[in-house]
């Protein structure tokens, strides 16, 4: 088993920077491609031996850790709140939920019965690979977000006027969401995921103030509840400048940082008690090579070769990204980061490495 991940996590000392991506598995790769060609995405991520063969397509690469193939909403329809993907448009759910009575109606769902295609997936991918199997759900706002506004929107004015209209009936959607999350991580994590990543892709939306009294509660009951089985938690968001102490108060092991920040400082605020996950933007790897290589450098010189450092991008691969540049990349940061002639690389394995 290739451990250099979970090594990572855990802030211990690696022969080099460990590199995964967020949806390193999709619509870049000719092989995901292909199999799309004759199954929908929810197919895809309901049948195992397919989630199976898409979650493996990108260890070609040699990045570090595997994540399932799966998606953020499959809770919500057997909770309630049936929707699809929209070609062009992304998801809809197609009865969103507006009102305190169409918050009752949502329900608690047990992992195993609701959504065992995942966990299925998860036991098949164990017995194939050789690098850390990352298991992951979406966050109570960002799911919520989708429930509210029926699909991605622009200004989330819907949430947030549910938000600041009737607390009490947001906390109890919250509540609810919190909980069938947290199950379903421990549900992951008993069928063998190894490390959980937490997506809450939309809550840069909000300040802080807003974070700390409408967020902040929900994130906690999950994230002190999954890290006590002893995995890894990345606490991930994207535009969350203004909310990265806050995070990393909520809890999580490794928070994520997205391309808007500075690696460097933003790890100064989250806390060196914590590992930290990032930064490239995505958009990145569309540029020439050696424009990838001084922009991937240039975090590597943030992490500064303190213990605790794990590459990835500051949100998901992009459709249409070059193949070649992503294995370029892994390639990249792999042999910039080890050795004993390396310039900018974690500590070499089993040495005492920088203290905090």
């Amino acid at each position: 088993m290739n451990d250099r991940f979970l090594r990572a996590c855990r802030r211990e000392p690696v022969d080099a920077t460990p590199v995964w991506f967020m949806r390193q598995a999709g619509r870049y790769m000719a092989e995901y491609l292909e199999i799309r060609a004759k199954y929908s995405m929810l197919e895809v991520c309901r049948t195992p031996e397919l989630a199976t063969q898409v979650t493996l397509q990108p260890l070609r690469f040699g990045v570090d850790a595997a994540i399932l193939f799966a998606d953020i909403l499959l809770p919500l329809e057997p909770m309630g709140a049936p929707f699809d993907f929209a070609k062009g448009e992304g998801p809809v759910v197609h009865e969103p939920i507006r009102t305190s009575a169409d918050i009752d109606k949502l329900r608690l769902i047990d992992p195993e019965e609701s959504l065992g295609y995942c966990l299925e997936a998860i036991r098949m991918l164990r017995r194939e690979l050789k690098v850390p199997l990352i298991g992951f759900a979406g966050a109570p706002f960002t799911l919520a977000s989708y429930l509210i506004e029926g699909g991605k929107s622009a200004h989330f004015t819907a949430t947030k006027r549910l938000m600041y209209a009737e607390p009490e009936a947001w906390h109890r959607l919250m509540g609810k969401l919190a909980e069938v999350v947290r199950r379903f991580l421990r549900a992951q994590v008993a069928a063998g995921a190894q490390a959980l990543q937490v997506f809450d892709s939309w809550v840069g939306q909000l300040g802080p103030d807003d974070y700390t009294r409408f967020i902040a509660p929900h994130m906690r009951a999950i994230l002190s509840d999954v890290q006590s089985t002893g995995v890894p938690v990345i606490h991930f968001g994207t535009g969350t400048s203004t909310l990265l102490e806050l995070m990393a108060q909520a809890g999580g092991t490794v928070i994520g940082v997205d391309w808007r920040d500075r690696l460097g400082e933003a790890w100064g605020r989250v806390g060196y008690d914590k590992a930290v996950q990032g930064n490239l933007d995505p958009t990145v790897l569309f540029a020439p090579r050696s424009v990838i290589q001084e922009q991937a450098r240039a975090v590597l010189l943030q992490a500064a070769t303190r213990p605790g450092h794990i590459f990835n991008l500051g949100h998901g691969i992009l459709p249409g990204t070059p193949v070649e540049e992503v294995e370029a990349l892994v390639d990249f940061v792999h042999t910039e980061t080890s050795g004993p002639h390396s310039r900018v690389g974690s500590s070499p394995r089993g040495s005492s490495g920088p203290k905090d």
